[in-house]
């Protein structure tokens, strides 16, 4: 197990289990390097004396750094694959989490976040490129399992920040423990990243999405907003609409994080019993109602359950979403999930940002407001879609 992977077909095949776990883990150390910066955001917003319309700006900088570097991406994992750019991406991402700590004011959060955006990027698509590689090893569609350990890492990170915030451990001490243990994933585990370059990465030009694929994305945007408004702003709804005890802050977000895991995990047996439309509607149901009990009823136990709801319904929507870009009659499933997620995860990064505007505007009950809206069409787009009907 100590000898690196070659990249004879047969000997990745014979470790596939072992490269499974590596690929996963490197989701997670993703994952977990993410939720410790959205468990920090309530402190660094009252150290730093920030509104939540400038929050709502500055929040801005991390998509606008995944999307100036989306073509840049790329490229280098086509030139140097996707093993060699995640070994190095993971690193860079969990050291700018690091310098986030030291940011003294809301310009240079800003500037640190966007960088902070860049290498996430470089991370998101070199480990999407590993997961497609494995499912080529085994043959069959196992992507679920790796968002699964990013939920799951969403979760613990979320109990990470909480368990340092009670013991009264300052964010860059919270910071430096996750980048050691980013570190030490990436050395334990980088030789059994599948190496070179999948038949996927090596083709050039772009495909045109049609209409389904479209339609798709704008399911996948509904539900990924849901997810980064809840992932940047649930710890500020509990400190500041609830009232939680600052110790208490975080669980809001764990309660949310915790169902979306544990839906990941049931989703494929939920499809199966009632079908992918029903469960997207059903999905879209628990998102918007989530979202309103939480805004009517701002008490500390119900809000948890609210956001367990909102967990529970944003859970199976993007699995299920890709799962169906994948079996395009015409379109190879990589390109396709390609095309899809690309729409969907505008929606991730646009999210918190939209949240900070109406907030300053109005205020942050009438923004959660607003992001139950999104639950409601996810319901009624998904029962008029066609693709579905033969599900």
């Amino acid at each position: 197990m100590s000898k690196a992977i070659s990249p004879d077909a047969t000997l990745l095949y014979e470790q596939r289990k072992r490269i499974r776990l590596a690929v996963s883990l490197f989701y997670f150390c993703q994952g977990l390097a993410f939720a410790s910066w959205a468990s920090r955001i309530p402190t660094i917003k009252t150290a730093l004396n920030i509104s939540e319309g400038q929050l709502g700006t500055i929040l801005l900088m991390l998509p606008l750094g995944q999307l100036i570097t989306m073509t840049l991406s790329g490229r280098l994992v086509t030139k140097f694959g996707s093993a060699k750019v995640l070994s190095i991406a993971c690193i860079l991402y969990a050291a700018v989490l690091y310098f986030l700590a030291f940011a003294d004011s809301a310009l240079a959060l800003g500037a640190i976040l966007l960088l902070f955006g860049v290498f996430g990027n470089m991370c998101n698509i070199a480990v999407n490129t590993q997961g497609v590689a494995v499912e080529k090893i085994y043959n069959k569609s196992i992507m679920a399992s790796f968002h699964g350990a990013w939920s799951i890492a969403g979760f613990t990170g979320a109990l990470i920040g909480l368990l340092t915030i009670n013991l009264k451990v300052d964010t860059s001490t919270h910071f430096m423990i996750i980048f050691f243990m980013v570190f030490i994933n990436m050395l334990l585990n980088r030789k059994f990243l599948v190496p070179g370059k999948t038949a996927e990465e090596k083709k050039k030009g772009l495909v045109k999405p049609d209409s389904m694929l479209i339609q798709l994305g704008v399911l996948g945007f509904l539900s990924m907003a849901t997810e980064g408004a809840m992932f940047d702003w649930s710890g500020v709804y509990f400190k500041e609409v609830v009232k939680a005890p600052e110790q208490w802050v975080p669980v809001g977000y764990a309660s949310f994080m915790i169902m979306m895991a544990s839906g990941r995990f049931i989703g494929d047996f939920i499809i199966a019993k009632i079908g992918r439309q029903r469960a997207l509607e059903l999905s879209g149901i628990l998102m918007c109602s989530g979202m309103m009990l939480s805004v009517f009823f701002p008490q500390f136990g119900i809000c948890i359950v609210a956001f367990m709801m909102v967990g529970l319904g944003v859970a199976c929507v993007v699995p299920t979403v890709y799962s169906e870009a994948g079996q395009h009659p015409k379109i190879a499933p990589g390109r396709a999930l390609a095309m899809v997620s690309s729409i969907s995860f505008l929606g991730f990064l646009m999210g918190p940002p939209l949240i900070g505007y109406i907030a300053e505007w109005l205020d942050l009950r009438f923004s959660y407001a607003t992001f139950a809206v999104f639950g409601l069409m996810l319901t009624l787009l998904s029962r008029n879609m066609s693709i579905f009907r033969k599900s």
